[in-house]
């Protein structure tokens, strides 16, 4: 480690605190966005010791690493949208969705449309998946008696066709795509006793504006104290370098 570890551990923590800001940034962007599940910065710590250093503590340094982010699993409101299709998934979960490339993706956006070729989606056009990852179509002749059940079940007059694939992952093996989706790892599919839907709405995002105002004031206070602070190290190192070049 050189001399200049001050820096390296005033700009660690700069670096974290522009990640924290840009999440605090897009939480507010996503603040009306259905289905959006707020987001937390992670990061954690690395410390590194130096065998040389004026005082013992000193030989212990922390720096701030960026870990990534968890989605916060806390519940938005049900917004009732007038669309029986719609539903919104009480508790953990994500409905099932093919993306343009034929890859599963989720969302907890719950605007359920019949699309042009009769199968179930997202007003976007990606095709809902079933518990066994298939397309879900309706029949002409049945879609004015679609229902789909508390359970994801989708029936019509004439019975079931398919159920809903609702899965379940680690907060932190979910992660935004930039498209509206969300792609996951290692998600568990519920089966129908563990599965809760509610028709007839879509669930509000479970961002707090006032809240998020508040950590990115926190934020913009802590970011101006460590650049303070760095500009006190700077100042001490030209101090340092104009009295080693007087000359004696």
């Amino acid at each position: 480690m050189g001399t200049d570890v001050s820096t390296y551990v005033l700009l660690s923590h700069q670096a974290a605190l522009r990640r924290q800001l840009d999440v605090t940034a897009n939480n507010m962007a996503n603040s009306s966005t259905v289905g959006y599940k707020r987001e937390q910065a992670l990061f954690r710590e690395q410390v590194e010791r130096v065998q040389r250093a004026q005082i013992e503590d000193a030989k212990r340094l922390s720096f701030v690493l960026d870990f990534g982010a968890v989605h916060d699993a806390r519940p938005g409101a049900f917004q009732p949208t007038g669309n029986p299709l719609d539903v919104m998934i009480e508790g953990p979960g994500y409905l099932s969705v093919e993306d343009a490339a034929g890859a599963t993706a989720y969302t907890r956006a719950g605007f359920v449309t019949l699309l042009p070729n009769g199968e179930l989606g997202t007003p976007s056009g990606a095709p809902l998946l079933d518990e066994n990852g298939r397309h879900i179509a309706v029949p002409s002749e049945e879609q004015a008696s679609l229902h789909i059940a508390e359970d994801g079940t989708v029936s019509t007059t004439s019975g079931a066709i398919a159920r809903l694939a609702v899965t379940q992952f680690d907060e932190l093996r979910v992660s935004e795509r930039g498209d509206g989706l969300l792609n996951g790892a290692g998600g568990r599919q519920l089966g129908a006793a563990e599965t809760r839907l509610h028709s007839g709405g879509v669930e509000g995002s479970n961002v707090q504006p006032i809240v998020e105002t508040t950590n990115m004031i926190e934020v913009l206070r802590a970011y101006q104290r460590t650049s303070e602070a760095a500009a006190g190290v700077d100042a001490l190192r030209k101090m340092a370098i104009a009295r080693l070049a007087k000359p004696d």
